[in-house]
């Protein structure tokens, strides 16, 4: 079995001092539709998602760049928890590792949002000689 987790924990003040200006390019860049339709525009929710995303990213191993934005969706399930949903090469790299099971954990207080992502794979992992 493969065990791969990431963490990631923000300002929540990040998101609202961005300049008016650019906000809603950068938003569109990092969120997927179905993320802003569900977060109305609350920046503690985006930064709870942003983290997460970021934390999704660090399991994965890879981080952003080599993995776009919109391709980890964070989707709230019907209690409300958050849903991972991978898309594009984020879906390739987890497949690849044999990552199969996923569980996403965001809180906030009034300052911070935190994530933590935890990703599973039934693989038997090799010892290298």
């Amino acid at each position: 079995m493969i065990l791969r987790t990431g963490i990631d924990m923000i300002e929540i003040a990040r998101l609202e001092e961005i300049r008016p200006r650019i906000k809603t390019r950068f938003l569109k860049r990092v969120f997927t539709p179905l993320e802003l339709a569900e977060c109305e525009g609350q920046s503690v929710s985006l930064s709870g998602r942003f983290a997460a995303k970021e934390a999704v990213a660090k399991a994965l191993g890879c981080g952003i760049g080599p993995i776009g934005w919109q391709e980890i969706e964070i989707q709230r399930g019907s209690n409300g928890e958050p849903r991972l949903q991978l898309y594009g090469k984020a879906q390739t790299f987890a497949q690849s590792l044999g990552l199969d099971t996923w569980s996403v954990s965001i809180s906030h207080c009034k300052e911070y949002a935190i994530a933590v992502a935890v990703a599973l794979s039934q693989v038997e992992s090799r010892v290298l000689d």
